[in-house]
């Protein structure tokens, strides 16, 4: 029981790193000696210390012949910090105990071999807690076994299912609350994605507001400190450069058309075409090689409906006002179907009042095994 009590405490510091430890996995640890807690630690940043680390530092002396439970196998590897299954040796813990294996090839067990190689006991838990490690992660695990993102589409809608006006006015649907919400879900990504329409007809920055992220300062800044990639899928080149997405910040362009000389703000890249469009699974093995391992996507009706008949939508968060717009107005994507048996089925995860608003989660069935 006790094991569960401490893992759920390493969960909670591991949670602390959401906005912020892009593209190192969210990893908590706790050190406990005699029933007591002696060290904590959560990772912060890519290239700083992990979170066995500072849970080892705090605990100090008290280390030796403790357990140590950590949310992530310790990584065996050099990278750009010597290896956390060294650390534990090192303090003379006797046992410790993983929420979840490393995905990472580079890892995936050694850190666990390694530790029972040296005469430590571990123990690697299953259960609730375990999948609680992996969806804090989902975006890590997903890059890590398959080579792909995990891939958020954000949907903001009426109660009758559209998005905009037909004059492409769509600001603003849902009221404050959703759009803080947005804001912790964009926080969290390591890259955001639209297309040209959007920017063109919203003038859309696709920036993470700060006064409108309501968590505690401490998170704003670690948030604000790794802002998410901007892209913007523009196959033909359309979008003007003056824009306020470009003025923003750093931003990437992909495009199927030979693209211009990159600036110091303006990256440029050139993927296949497939039927006149850039190639979306291309695009998302290419944000993976890069590091991307969750992926928001903030389209208008034609790109979101795309990605989702393309497969590659893992989870959708759909913000549901309570006003209607009318036949006329332009509906949720575009997706077409035109038999029932056709009908893509989701599983709906959760459903949570938002003030006046409602924001579901839903997963496609193919997704949840």
């Amino acid at each position: 029981m006790n094991d569960q009590v401490y893992m759920a405490q390493a969960l909670r510091l591991a949670e602390q790193g959401l906005y912020s430890t892009h593209p190192n996995p969210r990893v908590g640890c706790v050190v406990v000696a005699n029933q007591q807690v002696v060290g904590e630690g959560w990772h912060v940043r890519a290239g700083e210390p992990h979170a066995e680390v500072h849970a080892l530092r705090q605990a100090g002396a008290l280390a030796q012949g403790a357990t140590a439970y950590v949310t992530l196998e310790p990584c065996s590897h050099h990278g750009l910090t010597p290896p956390c299954a060294d650390a534990l040796v090192q303090a003379g813990v006797q046992r410790v105990v993983i929420a979840m294996q490393d995905p990472n090839p580079q890892v995936a067990g050694r850190g666990i071999a390694h530790l029972r190689a040296q005469g430590i006991q571990v123990d690697l838990l299953s259960g609730e807690l375990s999948v609680a490690a992996r969806t804090l992660n989902c975006g890590f695990v997903k890059r890590m076994e398959t080579g792909l993102p995990f891939v958020r589409l954000k949907l903001a809608m009426s109660l009758d299912g559209r998005t905009a006006m037909a004059s492409g006015e769509s600001q603003w649907i849902t009221g404050p609350a959703a759009r803080a919400d947005v804001q912790s879900l964009r926080a969290r990504s390591s890259a955001i994605i639209t297309g040209a329409d959007t920017v063109i007809t919203d003038n859309a920055r696709l920036t993470v507001r700060a006064d409108e992220l309501l968590v505690s300062a401490e998170q704003r800044d670690l948030a604000l400190s790794r802002p998410p990639l901007r892209i913007v899928l523009d196959g033909r080149l359309r979008v003007p450069t003056d824009v306020a997405f470009f003025t923003a910040g750093p931003a990437l362009v992909v495009t199927h058309q030979c693209p211009p000389t990159h600036t110091a703000e303006i990256e440029y890249l050139q993927l296949p075409e497939v039927n006149g469009y850039v190639d979306l699974q291309a695009l998302l093995y290419e944000l993976a090689q890069r590091g991307i391992s969750e992926l928001m996507v903030e389209a208008g009706p034609r790109l979101a409906g795309a990605f989702v008949q393309a497969g590659l939508v893992d989870e959708l968060y759909i913000y549901m006002a309570a006003t209607l717009l009318g036949s006329s107005a332009q509906p949720l994507m575009q997706l077409p179907i035109d038999l029932m048996a056709d009908a893509l089925p989701l599983r709906i995860v959760e459903m949570r009042a938002l003030a006046n608003d409602w924001r579901i989660i839903a997963r496609p069935v193919t997704h949840d095994a």
